[in-house]
């Protein structure tokens, strides 16, 4: 009789247990995101999309701007709304390159909801893209890794640009980002 007691009891305190511990998780929101990110906001079609808060080094074969409006090293004010508290910031450049940029719509590889017109992926970062510029309508295969599911996400060019394209560091609701990919010359003010 005693080891009925006993073993109720201890299936009572396991059963507590998990039900305390399965209150504990939040549904799996957390499954797939990048450790140490920032969400985006909905300007540039990154609505709920994470950006690393290291871009990382440039892709390889980019060419470094010979004269960019804002050299390595300068402090600039953001007007780009890629994500959530980016308008606005003050940024230090920390990469300036000339390129072709491209805004593109993709279905994240982890199947996240479709993004539309993300703001900016260069030619460097689409898998044998051929000669630039790709015309507007051209689907492609990604390589960049701005966020979580889109290397390797198939994508439709939206549209482009040759503006001069930069790598930034700034701080974003408490925390710092730094080589985020990508803004190009327009989305840029001098510091005031």
């Amino acid at each position: 009789m005693r080891s009925r007691r006993s073993f109720g009891r201890l299936a009572a305190v396991v059963f507590a247990g998990a039900v305390v511990l399965a209150g504990c998780t939040d549904s799996g929101s957390d499954e797939g995101q990048t450790p140490g990110a920032a969400e985006a906001s909905d300007g540039g079609g990154h609505a709920g999309m994470e950006h690393p808060m290291d871009g990382g080094p440039a892709p390889e074969g980019i060419m470094p701007a010979e004269d960019p409006e804002y050299p390595v090293g300068t402090e600039v004010t953001l007007t780009a709304d890629h994500m959530e508290g980016m308008e606005g910031a003050t940024a230090t450049i920390s990469g300036a390159f000339d390129t072709t940029m491209y805004s593109v719509s993709f279905t994240p590889t982890n199947g996240g909801d479709p993004v539309t017109d993300h703001k900016w992926v260069v030619h460097e970062e689409l898998e044998n893209p051929g000669e630039a510029p790709l015309a507007e309508g051209t689907e492609v295969v990604l390589t960049a890794e701005h966020m979580t599911g889109m290397e390797g996400a198939e994508a439709t060019i939206d549209s482009s640009t040759d503006e001069t394209v930069y790598m930034v560091d700034f701080e974003a609701d408490g925390m710092m980002m730094t080589n985020h990919k990508w803004v190009v010359e327009s989305e840029i003010e001098p510091l005031q």
